[in-house]
């Protein structure tokens, strides 16, 4: 995606050497999450330790981009040492800093399965090689869970057409169509991953095609990724949008001002529960009990396989500085974080919630859209079905 008119992605290898070589990368450039909006800035990754700091600390989030980083971090430990046993080493630290995310544990599968029967010599090369394969698959991924959610925009404006058709007929505005209006929550854009997207992704692709569109965009507290990462793309990309408080929602859906809801999954499993950013379910019930269609967009990454039931996900829980203070741009333009809870009160930071398959209208994946369903899901996927 574009920021300022240069094209970036969230993360890139630089310092490119003799290609095959153990010099071949100097590190690994990620954008810095955590100073978004305010500061556009980057960090480099140089060891296995900088890429675990990163994804614990969220200077990269969001599920398909945590499990890149990881896989780079796989390749600069193997930079280091190359043995078996920095190889488990790697696994276990970057596992555990995110647990919640299903992306992360794929991609060090990916990594290990590349690399355990190469002979040691060549295993930097090899990690590398595969960490740039897997960035190169989230893009393809993405960009298809796009076409196929541009179908569903595309439904959506036709009935914004003959609903602004039908009051220009009792004398309205002329008929002129009305944006389709769609409610997403957290950050599903190019941002949680390498490019385009998930949630975002269709977005972006009816924009660009010239579909009057509008985002209601979830403050998401208490690390306000929506006000402050998804506003920041939207607007860079010049697509229409309003930020709102995370209550907000079930209201604009009451009036009628929301046309569709889609949200993105840090792990959804076999059966089709999806597990997102905490107040997710919120939106999920308010959209069944206002008729309004609500989508999960993810690539198959970020589906478990081996869990039926969303209560078996494991639900990560942060600090709770992260709900008792806020962080901003003050009056005098530094940044400055500020307590807005009072001392001594205790805070509960739960990162995620479950919302289960009932409430959930399609899920968006790289193969199509499909019921939120172990049928609907093995129906895209039948080599799960063994």
């Amino acid at each position: 995606m574009r920021v300022a008119d240069r094209h970036y992605r969230t993360i890139w290898p630089i310092d490119e050497g003799t290609a095959g070589t153990a010099d071949a990368v100097g590190a690994v450039r990620v954008i810095d999450q955590s100073r978004l909006p305010h500061e556009f800035g980057t960090v480099d990754l140089h060891t296995l330790e900088d890429a675990a700091h990163a994804i614990a600390t969220m200077v990269v989030r969001g599920a398909p981009l945590i499990g890149v980083t990881a896989a780079y971090g796989v390749a600069l430990a193997m930079r280091a040492d190359a043995s078996d046993g920095q190889l488990e080493h790697a696994a276990r630290l970057l596992r555990a800093t995110r647990p919640t995310a299903r992306n992360l544990a794929w991609a060090l599968e990916r990594m290990r399965a590349a690399l355990e029967r190469v002979p040691r010599d060549e295993r930097v090369a090899v990690a590398f090689r595969t960490a740039a394969l897997l960035c190169e698959a989230d893009i393809t991924q993405c960009r298809a869970i796009g076409k196929h959610g541009l179908g569903l925009i595309r439904a959506a404006a036709r009935g914004a057409e003959h609903g602004s058709a039908r009051a220009g007929a009792r004398g309205g505005a002329g008929g002129a169509a009305r944006p389709v209006n769609i409610l997403t929550h957290c950050n599903a854009g190019w941002l949680a991953c390498v490019d385009w997207g998930t949630a975002l992704a269709p977005v972006y692709l009816a924009h660009d095609a010239g579909i009057p569109v509008h985002v209601w965009v979830d403050e998401t507290r208490p690390r306000n990724q929506g006000a402050s990462l998804t506003a920041f793309e939207l607007g860079a990309h010049g697509v229409p949008h309003t930020v709102i408080a995370d209550n907000v929602g079930g209201h604009l859906m009451q009036q009628g001002r929301v046309d569709l809801v889609i949200v993105g999954s840090d792990r959804t499993t076999a059966s089709g529960d999806v597990c997102n950013k905490i107040g997710t379910y919120l939106k999920a019930l308010a959209a069944r009990d206002n008729g309004v269609p609500f989508y999960a967009a993810l690539p198959s990454s970020t589906i478990d396989w081996s869990l039926d039931r969303g209560d078996d996900i494991p639900i990560e829980q942060r600090a709770a500085e992260e709900l008792t203070h806020v962080t901003g741009r003050g009056a005098a333009g530094t940044l400055e974080t500020v307590r807005v809870v009072p001392e001594g009160s205790p805070a509960l930071n739960v990162a995620f919630d479950v919302t289960p398959a009932r409430l959930v209208s399609s899920l968006i994946t790289e193969r199509g859209v499909c019921a939120a369903s172990a049928a609907g899901l093995r129906g895209l996927y039948p080599e799960r079905s063994g």
